[in-house]
C-alpha cells in the first residue's frame, strides 16, 4: 500500500454527478436542506440523503440542526478551494456543461465563491489590492501589509476580530472562469460582507451571482480600479 493521503476516496465522492451538483450548490455559502439539495442534484430526497451521509462522513460537508430541520454547508474553506480548483481544471480542459443560459455571463462577472468574491470583480479586487500595496504576494503566499490593515479598518472591517479567528487572513484562490487569482480567507470574506453592508452589491436569490448597483460599481472602481 502506498503512503500518503488517499485522494481516490475524495475523487470518488466528487466524481458522482449528483454529489458534484450538491457540492456545487453549497459553493454559494448558503445552508440548504436535503430537499433543496435533492432538487439541485436531480434526485429523490431519499437518494440525496444517502449522498449527504457519505459526504458528511468524509467531512466534506457539515450538518447543522435548527429545530426539526437539518441544514447542510460545505465542511470548510479547504473544500471550497478544492472545488474551485477542480472547476478551473475542468474549464481549462474544455469539460463544460452543455446547458448555458443568461446567468453564465453574470457568474463570470461577479459571484460568490463560498464566502468571498469571485469572477471578474474578484480578480479586479485582488489585483487592485496588490497594485495599491495592500497585499503582498510571494508565490502562492498572500499577506496583508500595514497599508492594507489601515485600509481595512477605514473600510469598516473589524481586523482585530479577524486576527482572533483560526481562518487565515488571506489566501489565494484560483478563479475557475478566468483562471486567475482572487482573494479568499477571512479578509476576502470580510470585504464582500462589507460591500453588501454598504449597499454596493447584493446576492441574487437562489444563485451564486453577485450584482453591483450603479453606485456600487462606481465605488468599487474608486477603491480597487486601476491606479
Amino acid at each position: 500500500m502506498k503512503d500518503g493521503p488517499d485522494i481516490s476516496r475524495i475523487a470518488a465522492l466528487i466524481g458522482d454527478p449528483a454529489r458534484a451538483n450538491i457540492l456545487t450548490a453549497l459553493m454559494a455559502g448558503k445552508a440548504l436542506t436535503a430537499t433543496e439539495l435533492a432538487g439541485e442534484a436531480g434526485v429523490t430526497v431519499q437518494t440525496a440523503s444517502a449522498h449527504l451521509s457519505k459526504l458528511e462522513a468524509a467531512e466534506m460537508i457539515q450538518c447543522r440542526k435548527s429545530g426539526r430541520h437539518k441544514y447542510f454547508t460545505l465542511g470548510n474553506d479547504d473544500v471550497a478551494h478544492a472545488l474551485e480548483a477542480l472547476m478551473g481544471l475542468a474549464a481549462g480542459a474544455g469539460h463544460l456543461r452543455t446547458r448555458t443560459g443568461p446567468r453564465d455571463a453574470a457568474l463570470r462577472e461577479a459571484r460568490v465563491c463560498y464566502s468571498h468574491l469571485a469572477g471578474e470583480k474578484g480578480i479586479a479586487l485582488y489585483q487592485g489590492l496588490l497594485a495599491r500595496g495592500m497585499l503582498h504576494e510571494t508565490g502562492e503566499a498572500v499577506t496583508l501589509t500595514a497599508k492594507g490593515e489601515v485600509f481595512l479598518t477605514d473600510f469598516g472591517v473589524d481586523l482585530a476580530a479577524l486576527k482572533r479567528s483560526k481562518t487565515p487572513l488571506c489566501r489565494s484562490c484560483l478563479d475557475w472562469s478566468a483562471r486567475q487569482t482572487h482573494l479568499a480567507g477571512s479578509v476576502g470574506r470580510a470585504i464582500l460582507a462589507q460591500m453588501q453592508a454598504l449597499g454596493w452589491a447584493q446576492r441574487e436569490d437562489g444563485t451564486r451571482v453577485v450584482r453591483f448597483s450603479p453606485k456600487g460599481e462606481a465605488a468599487f472602481r474608486d477603491a480597487f480600479g486601476p491606479v
